[in-house]
């Protein structure tokens, strides 16, 4: 591991051990480097927000992690194991779950039917045992929407926020312990993006660990932990939320440049030039 990836990992020396560590990632689509020996680490009930401009490399990190992107070097440790992450099934059997922004729900059917999308349960004679899918729905709604009630109806019929809850359930429902959400927000008005404000945290007080995807920095500080920020697929730091302010971290996302109170990573501006 370089050294700037060594930094990168020591955020906090009060940080328990991580859940999840990605260390030196790197992948290239032709001579494009998209993801360039990036480092992150995410521990249990902790939310992580990954920011950056369109094109940081940010979702493509990630993808490393969900499965849909195989790297070409770096590691990856799941509660301390060295992971095999080739695929997006390798991802799920490490209980890591990706809410995708256009949610891949199934418009046309209830919200039961999306959560076991794949998965559905069968009577003894072989039926859809609709009957069990919707008390288990109703389960697992109810801890995290207790005022979720629209259980019959096309998910096209519910509200962004709505819609957003039935994609979180359906990514928990089989035990998902690591959730990467990729701009959960988006395009919801103000009461919605509370609303999945609200869901986020019952998810980190349920001890769900979190990476978040997000162009809204009244959302990372709301909502995150630690913030990590990435330009031209190098990672410029990370920081926990309380020792940065908006203007820094602003700062990280356009300049490069890694304030005082965050890890300088690889891609950091140091003395008007990016670290190598």
């Amino acid at each position: 591991m370089n050294n700037a990836s060594v930094e990168n990992q020591s955020t906090n020396v009060n940080r328990p051990e991580p859940v999840v560590r990605m260390e030196d990632c790197s992948i290239s689509f032709g001579g494009i480097h998209a993801v360039d020996n990036a480092s992150l680490s995410l521990c249990k009930g902790e939310v992580v927000a990954l920011l950056g401009h369109n094109g940081a490399g940010k979702s493509t990190f990630i993808k490393l992690l969900s499965g849909a992107y195989k790297r070409d070097t770096g590691t990856i440790h799941i509660r301390g194991e060295q992971a095999t992450i080739n695929n997006p099934r390798d991802a799920k059997a490490y209980g890591i779950e990706t809410i995708y922004q256009t949610l891949a729900l199934a418009d046309n059917v209830d919200t039961a039917a999306n959560l076991y999308l794949g998965r559905e349960l069968r009577t003894a004679w072989g039926t859809l045992d609709d009957v069990a899918m919707e008390a288990r729905a109703r389960e697992v709604m109810g801890r995290l929407n207790p005022r979720f009630q629209r259980f019959k109806e096309p998910v096209k019929a519910l509200s962004g926020g709505q819609r957003q809850s039935v994609a979180i359930a359906r990514a928990i429902l089989f035990d998902a312990q690591i959730l990467i959400m990729d701009e959960p927000t988006a395009a919801l008005g103000p009461q919605e993006t509370a609303q999945v404000g609200e869901l986020i945290k019952q998810l980190k007080d349920d001890g769900i660990s979190i990476f978040l995807i997000s162009h809204d920095i009244d959302d990372v500080f709301d909502l995150a932990d630690h913030v990590a920020v990435m330009k031209n697929g190098q990672m410029v730091g990370t920081a926990p939320v309380t020792d940065v302010t908006r203007d820094e971290v602003l700062g990280m996302i356009i300049l490069g440049k890694c304030p005082p109170g965050a890890t300088p990573g690889p891609g950091a501006l140091r003395d008007g030039t990016v670290s190598q």
